[in-house]
Formats: structure tokens, C-alpha cells, sequence
């Protein structure tokens, strides 16, 4: 074996290494918002879980403003590099989370407590709880980037253990808030142990710093993730409108039952956009095989995995989902290609990151919102539930193709790019 094999084939290794430990944090994150997800809905019913997925989501589009702000910058640019250059950096990372996270979150709490009713205390204690919920994901993100997977996934099994108890206190209550406090208790815990992990100290007066630094990037990365996260939003508050809160609770159901696939999709940029900016610094030429065989595996696992739920008897769906089974059900075929879809473009979206093509995935993450929205409104309004279920499949698909163009063409300009110019004399 030469030295350049063996060099390649430790190179494998080490990639293979830590897509292993971005499966297992992956597989810890799904199976805890796996295991929320059915305590919630077994304990609450359809209607009450529906306000609680509501919380959930609105969740999502903070979480990806953090992302966008604070983390996205932060996997791309200091993947890899020495340790002194990521700790510095993590520390004003992780406090424009933590920063994003108390500010949000005080709107959250003020407004929660104007609406009342049932959907009112359920965004007030989201508010109070959201730093903590920001600041556990920047350290998963932190970890990653510096190749250290082990520690995000032992960060997400703390945050699984906390939530044992909280659930139990949680359901002596009764109630959304209880839960949605629970959900946001446990998490801090994981964030205390992810500063004792890594040893660093967010500091939210370097924030302002840190955007003024990644502008470049942060902002173009905030409006392309709270277009998706709000896409989402817009969905779920439609959808409840047209066709009634019991809707979305029926979406949230489908969507537990495909938990481990969406889990990966939401957290992918952990692990494969940092592996993708190593492959663009290492081996360039090979960035385009490695999106596709990552878009591809994911998009085979989840209609396999959707395959397997269409053949589960109607007595285990009851055990896991309660009442909410029999409307999720519906939704399980058009669900599963709609995450394959995602899926698939998911490893285009890796490859735009690591390309630092702010631009193109912006104006792909874009088009892919809009055609989500108007399939999952526009399905509602023709075909109820199930209508929109398939709207959303369409539109996932549509955004896929877009991606991988756009990708297609970003290769094409860095491989340009990085040929010199032959001066003729």
C-alpha cells in the first residue's frame, strides 16, 4: 500500500468516524423528540396536542434563526481548524445564540400572556425556556464542527435522561404549559452540562461582533432557515384555519411517525455540512459524489421506513400515537415522499453550504418555501388534511430539483474558478 492510499483510506476513516457519531446524536435527537412527541399526545388528545405542536413549531423558526445567526457561520468557516481559532469563536457562537434565544424569547413570553386561552400560556413558558433550548443546540453544532461528535451525542443523551422526570411531573399537571416547561427545563440541563463539556463561556456581548464579522453569510443563512422553519409555520397556522387545530395534530402525528428521518433533516447541517467543507478543502472533485450518495441515502431510507409504517397493524399505532393515530395514518404515504424529497435535496443544500454559495441556496430555500406553502394551503383548501399532505409532497420534490441545479451550476463556477489563467505572452 503507497502512502497516498494509506492517507485516503484514513481519511475514510475519520469521515466515517464522525458521520457514525452525527448518526448516533442524530438517532439520540429522534428518539427524544420521538419519545415527547407520543408522551404529549397520549396524555393530551388531538386538539391539545395540535396547540402544543404549535409551541413546537414556532420553536423550529427560532431555532433556525439562531442557526442562521450564529451556528451556520460557525460549521462553515472554523470546521477543522486549530483548536485556539474554534474556541474563540465558540464563544461568541454560542453566545448569539443564547443572546437570540433571551430576546425572542421575552417577545414569546409577552405575547403568550396577551392571547390567553389555551394557546397563550403554551407560548409564555416556550418564551422563558427558549435560551436554554438555543443554547443546548449551538453546543451540538459546536461539537461537530470541531469533529468531536461524541460529545453532541452524550449532550443529547443528558438532555433524554432529564426529560424521564420532567415528563412524569409534566403529566400530574395536565396541561400544554406544563409540558412545553419540561420540554425546555430538561434541555437546560443539557446546555449546563454542554458548558461544562467543552469548557467555554458564551459570552453575549461578543454577539453583535460575531454578526458584523459573518454578516456575508449569517443573514443571507437566517432568511434562507426562517424561510423553512417559517414555511412550516405558515402551514400549520393555515392549515388550522382552513380545515382546524385537529389538522395540524394529525400533520404533527405523521410527522412523529417519520421522526427519525425528519429529525436528521432538521439537524443535518451538524454533520454533513462540516463534512462537506472538509471534502470541498480536501478532495474538491469529489463534493458533487458525496452530496449525491448523502441526498440519495437519506431519501431510500425514508421511503423504506415508510414502507415498514404502512404495514403497521392499527392496534400498535394506537399503543404509540393514542387517538391521533387514526388521522396520521391517512397522511403516512404522502408524508414519506415528502421527506424523501427533502431528503434528497438536503445534499444539495450540504454542498451549497460548503461552497459558501450564500446567494444560491438562498434563492433555492426561497422557491422550495413558497412552493411548500402554496402546496400545503392550496392541498387544504381542495383535498382538507390529506390535500394537503400531498400538496406538501409535490412542493418537496419541486425544491429538490432546484437545489441540485443550483449545486450543479456552483461546481461548475468553482471548478472555473479555481483553474488558473494562462497568460498569453
Amino acid at each position: 500500500m503507497t502512502t497516498e492510499e494509506g492517507e485516503k483510506r484514513t481519511a475514510r476513516r475519520a469521515m466515517a468516524g464522525r458521520l457514525s457519531w452525527g448518526l448516533a446524536d442524530q438517532a439520540a435527537s429522534s428518539m427524544t423528540n420521538f419519545a415527547v412527541g407520543v408522551y404529549v399526545a397520549r396524555s393530551l388528545g388531538v386538539t391539545a396536542f395540535g396547540v402544543f405542536s404549535l409551541a413546537w413549531l414556532t420553536y423550529g423558526v427560532v431555532l433556525n434563526v439562531a442557526r442562521g445567526l450564529a451556528t451556520d457561520p460557525l460549521v462553515v468557516r472554523y470546521s477543522g481548524v486549530p483548536d485556539p481559532s474554534w474556541r474563540a469563536a465558540v464563544t461568541r457562537s454560542s453566545g448569539t445564540a443564547l443572546g437570540v434565544g433571551a430576546a425572542i424569547g421575552a417577545v414569546c413570553l409577552v405575547v403568550g400572556l396577551g392571547l390567553g386561552g389555551r394557546v397563550g400560556p403554551a407560548f409564555a413558558c416556550l418564551g422563558v425556556v427558549l435560551p436554554a433550548l438555543l443554547l443546548q443546540d449551538a453546543w451540538r453544532y459546536a461539537f461537530f464542527a470541531a469533529g468531536t461528535g461524541r460529545k453532541a451525542f452524550v449532550n443529547d443523551l443528558v438532555w433524554g435522561v432529564a426529560l424521564v422526570p420532567a415528563m412524569v411531573v409534566a403529566a400530574r399537571a395536565g396541561s400544554v404549559a406544563a409540558f412545553v416547561l419540561a420540554w425546555g427545563a430538561s434541555a437546560g440541563v443539557a446546555a449546563a452540562y454542554g458548558w461544562f463539556q467543552s469548557g467555554i463561556r458564551p459570552r453575549v456581548g461578543r454577539a453583535r461582533g460575531w454578526l458584523r464579522e459573518h454578516r456575508d453569510l449569517g443573514y443571507r443563512y437566517l432568511v434562507e432557515n426562517v424561510s423553512l422553519s417559517g414555511a412550516s409555520q405558515l402551514r400549520a397556522y393555515g392549515l388550522g384555519a382552513i380545515v382546524g387545530v385537529g389538522a395540524v395534530g394529525a400533520v404533527r402525528g405523521a410527522e412523529l411517525l417519520l421522526g427519525p428521518f425528519l429529525a436528521v433533516l432538521m439537524g443535518l447541517s451538524l454533520v454533513t455540512v462540516a463534512e462537506a467543507a472538509r471534502v470541498l478543502r480536501n478532495a474538491p472533485d469529489r463534493l458533487g459524489r458525496f452530496c449525491l450518495l448523502l441526498g440519495g441515502g437519506q431519501a431510500g431510507a425514508a421511503l423504506l421506513w415508510g414502507a415498514a409504517l404502512l404495514l403497521m397493524p392499527d392496534r400498535a399505532g394506537e399503543l404509540v400515537l393514542g387517538d391521533v393515530w387514526h388521522s396520521a395514518a391517512q397522511l403516512i404515504v404522502p408524508a414519506a415522499l415528502g421527506v424523501a424529497g427533502a431528503g434528497l435535496g438536503t445534499g444539495a443544500a450540504a454542498g451549497l453550504r460548503a461552497l459558501a454559495a450564500a446567494r444560491r441556496s438562498l434563492r433555492c430555500q426561497l422557491f422550495a418555501s413558497a412552493c411548500y406553502v402554496g402546496g400545503g394551503l392550496g392541498g387544504a383548501a381542495v383535498g382538507g388534511t390529506v390535500g394537503s399532505a400531498w400538496g406538501v409532497a409535490a412542493a418537496t420534490l419541486c425544491g429538490s430539483a432546484v437545489w441540485w441545479l443550483h449545486l450543479r451550476s456552483a461546481l461548475r463556477e468553482h471548478h472555473q474558478n479555481s483553474i488558473p489563467e494562462v497568460r498569453t505572452p
